[in-house]
């Protein structure tokens, strides 16, 4: 399985600003602290697997911008910059351009003034890209992707995220191969139809939003049922603290982009 194998990952340091972050509900201000504690543990993580990760400067002008996976989607042959439906957010993708172009030969973007696309709706398996509907990702912005990232031989599938859960991967991860990570709910959409699904334990659905990258599954701490769940499947768990991150409904995803380009 190649989905998850992976030789790089970009991060971006937490600002400043990002007390004014973006909030489906407010559970309080991160403490920054705490935040770059969290986040540097993340990079270690990342780092332990063997990748090369590029550590960005932190982006005071954009309080969101520590959530990198949103402005781009990177795929072995080429790299997409989206078009993030929260307005506040449309300058990140302009600042990540360039950083991707330094490693891919060929970056392409989300133009259409009707489209707007975020890479936390992306699911990427082994022979599909699932993009979810949401209140930051629409159908004029699927319909893009698809035709952009179609030469490089992926085919996309439009699913549908559930009401009130912010992308479609606040509810799911790729475990490998056939498994999912999901909630129940996602789950029951019958989006994840021909693969293998490990839901998480009832009332932690907040840790659904976990990433395989290597040879590690890397999870928010607290949530232990759902880490026994993987550990008894045979997976290697390591465990990041995000509530700060969780404030702002971030997840293990939202901090990289993680990728494999071809030279």
């Amino acid at each position: 399985m190649k989905s998850f194998t992976f030789s790089h990952a970009i991060t971006r340091k937490p600002s400043g600003s990002i007390v004014a972050g973006l909030r489906a509900v407010d559970t309080g201000t991160p403490d920054l602290g705490l935040m770059l504690a969290h986040h540097a543990d993340y990079i270690v993580a990342l780092r332990s697997t063997g990748a090369t990760v590029v550590e960005l400067d932190a982006a005071e002008a954009f309080p969101d911008s520590v959530f990198v996976e949103d402005t781009a989607l990177c795929l072995p042959k080429g790299a997409v910059v989206m078009r993030p439906g929260a307005p506040t957010r449309l300058g990140e993708a302009a600042l990540m351009e360039p950083n991707l172009r330094a490693l891919y030969g060929q970056v392409l973007r989300i133009e259409g003034a009707d489209s707007y696309i975020e890479g936390g709706d992306i699911l990427v398996t082994e022979t599909e890209v699932l993009v979810g509907r949401s209140a930051r990702t629409n159908g004029a912005g699927v319909a893009e992707l698809a035709r952009l990232i179609a030469p490089w031989g992926h085919d996309v599938r439009e699913v549908f995220t559930p009401p009130g859960v912010l992308h479609f991967k606040t509810d799911c991860s790729l475990l490998d191969a056939e498994t999912i990570l999901s909630t129940r709910r996602l789950d029951a959409s019958g989006c994840f139809a021909g693969y293998r699904v490990i839901h998480v334990a009832d009332g932690e659905e907040a840790c659904a939003n976990t990433i395989r990258f290597n040879d590690l599954v890397i999870m928010p701490a607290g949530f232990p049922r759902t880490r026994d769940l993987l550990v008894q499947a045979g997976y290697k768990v390591q465990e990041i603290g995000n509530s700060e991150c969780a404030k702002l409904d971030g997840g293990m995803s939202c901090l990289s982009l993680r990728f494999t380009p071809k030279p």
